[in-house]
């Protein structure tokens, strides 16, 4: 019997992933386990493409480097671009230009616009379709995920019903209509050409708890996963959760730092990397930057904070130095005891420990930032000073350049 079922799910995934000819050994061979120190860090920063460059991707670029560079490890660049329909034409150019100035250029990806280094790419995941699809097709052969072929429509009334009735929302349970339909249905709808997704067929209770261990957060308990999750949408394209998690793996990441609105996902990315039969990166998930507002605490907003865009710093003239070492101080408030005692120092000399962040999360303050860049100004030479004003002043003023420019010696 269970030679049949096996049979069943060989015939089912030739269907469902026609074009698949590579299987995981290949994979792993292409692939190779990297070959670091034994507590070197291998991170990553993996923003997506689809505006401007946020404060709170520096900051989460500056924390992975921190603990990839300081152990001998790697820090690369991921894009995480599957998502077209949200894309901004260019947004690419702003990750891979904010990087570099910063001092954040990776050791793999794209560091410079248009040059991709490293053996683990490509580091687009628009371009990792068919590894995806590898391990799709994987998972649907054990038995542990499954084609979707709902409408729009029919997920839409799902979730009005669940809401109406104040069920708790999501694909599972009597709501999950196509996880046990037989292989004849599967391959009729197949057949008639509808659009499927594939779906991961989620074993957790959520009345039960699992626990989990963050890097920043220690131990902490969440309810078992029992949706079952969108892996593949119906372009082919994986979901984030589905992405991440065979990247990470094929790319060697050790560790996964990142803000705390995926806490809630956190259970469901574990279960992923059981199912796929890997071991788990530690996780690490930190508050994002908050400012008050009107009495109360909130996250920097891109639509309601100039300083939300790292833009904004540039046009105003901060050394970008002085942002990385204000960054630092937010992530670890004893940078500031380490810079006084280490007044000429580089920055990357301090010992950056994930365990100091701050839960909550931290107050972006200007006046301390006005600080911090006026200690860094005053630690440059004249020359220094110069060649920064003059640049600065070329992009952003364009009368105080002709200035500078016209007599050197005496500006």
């Amino acid at each position: 019997v269970c030679c049949i079922l096996y049979m069943d799910y060989k015939k089912l995934t030739q269907k469902l992933f026609p074009d698949v000819k590579m299987t995981q050994v290949d994979l792993e061979k292409k692939y190779p386990r990297r070959n670091l120190p034994k507590d070197a860090f291998v991170t990553r920063v993996a923003p997506s493409p689809t505006g401007f460059m946020h404060m709170g991707a520096i900051f989460s670029a500056l924390v992975s480097e921190r603990l990839a560079h300081q152990t001998g490890g790697v820090f690369f660049l991921r894009i995480e671009d599957t998502d077209k329909k949200r894309e901004v034409v260019g947004a690419i150019d702003v990750i891979v230009n904010s990087l570099k100035n910063y001092g954040l250029t990776p050791d793999e990806g794209e560091v410079e616009i248009g040059k991709e280094i490293g053996a683990y790419g490509p580091y687009k995941q628009s371009l990792r379709g068919d590894i995806y699809a590898i391990y799709a097709k994987k998972l649907v052969e054990e038995g542990k995920a499954y084609p979707a072929f709902d409408t729009e429509e029919e997920l839409e009334k799902m979730s009005n019903e669940q809401r109406e009735t104040k069920i708790r929302p999501g694909y599972r349970g009597s709501w999950a209509v196509w996880r046990d339909k037989s292989e004849e249905e599967i391959l009729e709808a197949l057949n008639s050409g509808k659009k499927f997704v594939i779906r991961l067929k989620a074993t957790g209770d959520f009345e039960k708890k699992m626990k989990c261990s963050d890097m920043i957060r220690g131990e902490r308990e969440f309810s078992e996963n029992d949706i079952d999750t969108v892996l593949l949408k119906t372009d082919g394209m994986p979901t984030y959760h589905f992405a991440h998690v065979v990247d990470d793996y094929l790319m060697g990441t050790t560790d996964v730092l990142r803000a705390d609105e995926w806490l809630a996902s956190l259970t469901l990315h574990l279960e992923l990397w059981e199912k796929l039969g890997w071991t788990a990166p530690r996780y690490g998930h930190f508050a994002p930057i908050q400012k008050i507002d009107e009495g109360s605490r909130r996250k920097l907003s891109k639509r309601k904070d100039p300083e939300a865009n790292i833009v904004f710093f540039e046009e105003a003239g901060y050394p970008q130095v002085a942002v990385i070492e204000y960054l630092l101080n937010l992530a670890n408030s004893s940078f500031e005891d380490w810079r006084k005692a280490h007044p000429t120092t580089d920055y990357k000399e301090f010992p950056f420990y994930i365990g100091r962040m701050n839960v909550s999360g931290a107050l972006f303050d200007i006046n301390k930032l006005n600080d911090i860049s006026k200690n860094v100004i005053g630690r440059m030479n004249v020359q220094e000073v110069y060649e920064k004003a003059l640049a600065w002043a070329e992009k952003n003023d364009k009368h105080l350049y002709d200035r500078l420019s016209k007599n050197p010696k005496y500006s």
